[in-house]
């Protein structure tokens, strides 16, 4: 195969020379170094001969592009038809954000990437015939407003982009869990409130050429039928994607170290909804698969978190929320369950579709330390433990443990140091908030939280839909939380003194020079 790869290869190289593509600018010896770099840098994903199956797809969802059957997601051009080579070039540089496709463009140059394009290119037939593929154009965005923001919300049901995209368009409709790509893996409905993770990009256009030319090899269709036979206008395109824009914030969330609890006078929110929240400023936690310790797994569902904190006299409260498509264990999602089981390769153990909860935890040192030294993120080590809150969705419950390695929780017994909560579950969203008090009751076993001082802190979550538990996890890296030092009464009063205070002083200087300029002016009449 690896034979038949380079024949068809050079041949492609031939064919665009006399085409005049962007593959001919290597020529043959182009051909050579692509394979060069393909081997070095693509092959462990997507194989020696291109067909998607190196020996790291197994652990992947979804798996790497068979460039063999050349059809590729992102494009500018119809559905069913080739991609240009800047869209080749596009996806090289920038990735496929929310798969295991990085961007290479800090890795490899122009003219590395040229040839490696070239060289993936070699690995199907249907680009020998050299002829430059049709783009499809684009026209311009109509002016947003409210009014078309609705009117494309009102397409969005008519359309039923719910049925997989869910109602808040975070990928929880009830077609999701059928959703199958073109090889039959699972593949997930996009979360639409997260548009930094699009691919193809994450613009009004963007959306709109998504629209238009379809997804290729996945359930995601070309709506160029819908328009062409009148079913809706161009114009009415336009204001779908500009509603699926207005979905997710207008920039993207920044990943802050530390995370500020502010103190508020009142008790602090027992529930996630209390619009008591509105004083607290909002924290993103980006979260990744566990691959470092047994039980490893590479596919994650929650990607992140967001995190507020507020703390009053006695207690501190921190609410978490993040996505998730189902409230597990959700029978909807027994089929989801047995493909993932099915699809990933197993990693250290073997893979089950048994109904598992939601999960979420979060980690502190068991005592604040001195200066930068942590437990290891790994929920600690022997002569390093941790404190540990942890909450799951069936039989909701929250518990508060120690540990002193991976995988050694051990809870604590029912008391003030283990955390009350409140959780919420709505359209594809956990909203949980955990409280506790600021003095911990057991000092030896769990941490007492403290002003002004930069505390440990990170997370660990599992979606139970996903065959996740254990160390199939997505975890964190070390944050910090401050309960920030109220701010002194003085602080208020003393600029307001400082200005009279000025302002009397600049009077007396001002009246001083007017009497003295009244008394030289006496004395010399």
């Amino acid at each position: 195969m690896r034979g038949v790869a380079r024949i068809l290869g050079l041949g492609c190289v031939a064919l665009a020379l006399a085409a005049g593509s962007l593959a001919a600018q290597g020529g043959q010896a182009g051909s050579t170094r692509g394979k060069e770099l393909y081997d070095k840098w693509c092959a462990g994903c997507h194989g020696e001969t291109g067909r998607g199956d190196g020996p790291a797809a197994g652990y992947m969802l979804p798996r790497p592009r068979d460039f063999t059957q050349a059809l590729y997601q992102i494009r500018t051009t119809a559905s069913g038809q080739l991609p240009t080579d800047e869209d080749l070039m596009k996806i090289l540089e920038q990735g496929m954000p929310g798969t295991a496709m990085p961007g290479w463009s800090s890795v490899l140059s122009p003219s590395d990437r040229r040839e490696v394009i070239a060289y993936i290119k070699s690995f199907s037939p249907f680009f020998a015939s050299g002829e430059a593929p049709e783009v499809v154009r684009i026209g311009r965005a109509p002016r947003r407003s409210e009014e078309g923001i609705q009117e494309g919300k009102e397409l969005y049901q008519r359309l039923e982009c719910w049925k997989c995209h869910g109602n808040a368009g975070r990928g929880d409709g009830p077609s999701a869990p059928t959703l199958r790509d073109r090889d039959e893996y699972p593949i997930a409905a996009a979360d639409l409130t997260e548009n930094w993770r699009f691919n193809g990009g994450g613009r009004v256009e963007d959306i709109f050429q998504r629209l238009v030319t379809g997804l290729d090899g996945t359930p995601m269709p070309s709506s160029k039928d819908l328009l062409d036979a009148g079913v809706v206008t161009e114009e009415q395109l336009w204001r779908l994607a500009q509603y699926v824009r207005s979905l997710s914030p207008e920039q993207p969330p920044r990943v802050q170290e530390i995370v500020r609890a502010r103190r508020i006078e009142g008790p602090v929110p027992q529930h996630p909804d209390d619009s008591a929240w509105v004083q607290a400023e909002e924290f993103y936690i980006p979260l990744v698969g566990q691959i470092i310790r047994p039980p490893r797994w590479f596919a994650p569902r929650v990607d992140g978190i967001f995190v507020s904190a507020l703390y009053d006299s006695e207690k501190l409260a921190l609410r978490l929320r993040w996505h998730d498509p189902s409230e597990s264990p959700d029978s909807a999602w027994a089929e989801w369950r047995g493909a993932i089981a099915r699809t990933m390769a197993p990693v250290d153990e073997p893979l089950d579709s048994l109904p598992r909860p939601d999960g979420v935890m979060v980690q502190f040192p068991r005592t604040i330390p001195d200066d930068v030294t942590r437990p290891y993120f790994l929920m600690g080590e022997p002569n390093n433990p941790v404190y540990l809150w942890r909450w799951q969705s069936a039989p909701r419950l929250a518990e508060a443990g120690r540990a002193t390695g991976f995988g050694t929780f051990t809870a604590l017994p029912s008391g003030p140091d283990v955390p009350g909560y409140e959780a919420v579950f709505e359209d594809g969203e956990w909203r949980l908030v955990l409280t506790r008090a600021l003095a911990a009751a057991d000092t030896a076993s769990a941490l007492s939280f403290a002003t002004g001082r930069p505390i440990p802190m990170a997370f660990f979550a599992w979606d139970g839909d996903n065959t996740e538990g254990g160390g199939r996890m997505a975890v964190s890296t070390w944050y910090y939380l401050v309960l920030e030092e109220p701010v002194p009464g003085t602080a208020y009063v003393t600029p307001v003194v400082a200005a009279m205070l000025t302002g009397l002083l600049g009077w007396v200087v001002v009246w001083r020079a007017q009497r003295r300029e009244r008394t030289i002016s006496g004395a010399r009449e």
